[in-house]
């Protein structure tokens, strides 16, 4: 049966337990494998499965009904996606026009310089292929960690994107600022987009009713975001999915203006369990002279509390997953080796919103995939209810879909990594690596 995640040690019960198995209502296939990095998974106005691969650089259709795959672009110009988080990521669809979001080298010279692009692609049906039509906006920050990459077509005829903090001040990145809060100084300033929500027009100018901050009107729409992975429109609402550090993984309703506090705050402003520790900013050592720990933090380095925090634009997540007391012990042994996966965290990876009358209880409803339980979560879109353990196989979870009338859902997953195995310990023996997984829902309505 489906676990209910009870309040504050939710995810510490996910990530240290056995798995749950996939529920009985659901018969489950493989609709096609041997895909490399799956990234956006969309049902299509086609009928057809839209895909990215972020390693693969290419954008597939993949029939729902017998798997058959197309190509319908390889984007030639796209780079990463091997070992890190950039590559070809977020995709939003209003054929003839495919919007795409993928790290270039904008620098023309031999030396690289990566950074991050949303284009605009035609698609000819004659053909089934996807050609470039313009770029909307450039020069966009970019780096092997956290770019997050979600992109939406909202409700409004407005293009939104989340850009993730470029995984400064923690891990090989430990030295840079953490950015996610800096507004820029003017609107040319793209650098000062690291952790944040975009939104622009379809030719990629900044709409006139995007919010000022500081001063400045410009393509920002939230900040203070630390890896938004997940961007969905449910009912006119924005919500999106953050993964948060060893602790407190997110659901944000976004508003215009939002300051959602990373990385002074994880979570909500409690104190438990989160100190913000600036180790660029260390002294009288140097930060290149420390050694990066996650769970000890030199004297030289400046901390703060979350109640330190304060912003009169300061907006508190729907709810969160992994909060614990403050001297949680995070060192599991049964995640020797892979000390994050004990943390009581689940990395949700995406988001949809189910609005179909296909499956009873769930419309109205948003979806969760999560990395390193390979689960599907049910989440009320109010702040009472807990999350439901859907769907689940032992794969790390990156995208889902949904069919038009509401009975299958589409998932896609990693092709490698790690994830919890069924014995509730890390393992890196996926039973799906790399593929798109259906989930047809069997019972009577």
């Amino acid at each position: 049966m489906p676990r209910l995640l009870a309040a504050a040690t939710a995810a510490a019960l996910l990530t240290c337990s056995a798995a749950a198995p996939a529920a009985p209502d659901f018969t489950p296939r493989v609709l096609a494998s041997g895909l490399r990095n799956p990234w956006e998974i969309l049902t299509g106005p086609d009928g057809w499965l839209w895909v990215t691969e972020r390693s693969g650089h290419r954008v597939l259709r993949i029939d729902p009904e017998n798997g058959t795959t197309r190509v319908a672009a390889t984007v030639t110009e796209a780079i990463g996606g091997k070992r890190g988080q950039d590559g070809l990521l977020g995709m939003a669809l209003r054929l003839p026009d495919v919007y795409l979001a993928y790290s270039y080298d904008a620098d023309p010279s031999p030396a690289v310089a990566e950074r991050f692009k949303i284009a605009d692609f035609r698609y000819a049906a004659a053909t089934g292929t996807l050609r470039h039509h313009a770029d909307l906006l450039t020069g966009l920050p970019a780096s092997p960690d956290h770019d997050s990459g979600r992109l939406v077509l909202g409700p409004d005829d407005k293009l939104y994107y989340t850009i993730g903090d470029q995984g400064n001040n923690q891990f090989g990145r430990f030295c840079l600022r953490n950015r996610a809060r800096d507004l820029p100084a003017d609107a040319r300033d793209r650098s000062a987009y690291q952790g944040k929500v975009l939104r622009l027009e379809r030719d990629g100018t900044i709409p006139a009713d995007n919010p000022v901050l500081d001063g400045v009107r410009t393509h920002i729409w939230s900040y203070g975001h630390r890896n938004a992975q997940g961007l969905v429109f449910g009912r006119g609402r924005l919500y999106s999915s953050e993964q948060g550090p060893k602790t407190d993984d997110e659901i944000n309703e976004i508003r215009p203006g939002g300051d959602y506090g990373w990385p002074r705050v994880a979570g909500r402003r409690d104190d438990l369990a989160y100190r913000y520790a600036d180790w660029s900013a260390s002294a009288p050592a140097p930060c290149s002279s420390l050694t990066y720990s996650d769970y000890t933090i030199p004297s030289s380095v400046p901390t703060y509390t979350e109640k330190s925090f304060t912003s009169t634009a300061y907006t508190e997540p729907l709810r969160t997953i992994g909060t614990v007391p403050d001297g949680y012990h995070f060192q599991d042994p049964r995640c020797a080796g892979h000390p994050h996966m004990c943390w009581p965290t689940v990395a949700p990876s995406s988001l949809d919103f189910y609005d179909a009358p296909g499956i009873p209880g769930w419309r109205g409803s948003l979806l969760m995939p999560a990395l390193k339980d390979g689960t599907v979560y049910r989440i009320p879109t109010g702040r009472n209810g807990d999350p439901v353990a859907q769907l689940h196989t032992v794969d790390r979870y990156r995208d889902v879909a949904i069919s038009p009338d509401g009975r299958t859902v589409f998932v896609a997953t990693d092709p490698s990594g790690t994830a919890l195995g069924r014995d509730g310990r890390p393992t890196t023996s996926l039973e799906h690596p790399g593929a798109i997984l259906a989930f047809h829902h069997t019972a009577a309505r």
